[in-house]
């Protein structure tokens, strides 16, 4: 895998979403099909080696974790479950609110999206304090299934957001 190919494609927004942040685009990469084939191998064979084993079902938050959760689900032969932002899920739901780099926000998953003892995988493009992903692998928590790993493509190391995880193991793809 070329790994700076993929890096090179990551476009860098300054002040996105305001002012003093860089934001990291992986649009391209999306848009070069090579690249997201190996960004999805990358995860696949990563999930596998982190996780212990295939995962029963993978979860990926909105919106972004869509795009590298549910084909990584195909890939490994598993379901995929959403998370989302309130009120976006018709069914019942599960929510857990709590803080990212710069707001509150809550997220929720359907109340039966996850069997207990499940062991889960939770995907996204980008690891930056690690709010959502903490508060996805809650929400996991709360439907009774275990987070055996979280998957992310991009990892902005300087925040810190793997600390705030717990003992699940991490993995990304790109570090910044």
């Amino acid at each position: 895998m070329d790994i700076s190919r993929i890096q090179s494609l990551v476009a860098a927004i300054p002040d996105f979403p305001q002012p003093g942040i860089m934001f990291r685009d992986i649009t391209p990469v999306l848009d070069d099909a090579a690249a997201f084939h190996q960004v999805i191998d990358h995860l696949h064979a990563r999930c596998l080696a982190l996780a212990g084993g295939p995962p029963a079902l993978v979860v990926g938050m909105e919106s972004r974790g869509f795009l590298f959760g549910a084909p990584l689900a195909l890939k490994l032969r598993v379901g995929f479950a959403p998370v989302r932002k309130p009120g976006k899920l018709p069914r019942r739901t599960l929510k857990v609110e709590y803080t990212k780099e710069y707001g509150k926000d809550s997220l929720e998953i359907h109340h039966d999206a996850i069997r207990p003892g499940t062991r889960v995988v939770i995907v996204d493009d980008l690891l930056a304090t690690g709010g959502t992903a903490r508060a996805s692998g809650d929400l996991v928590a709360q439907a009774g299934g275990k987070v055996v790993g979280y998957m992310f493509v991009i990892e902005l190391d300087a925040l810190g957001g793997r600390r705030l995880l717990g003992e699940a193991p991490v993995d990304a793809l790109l570090h910044y």
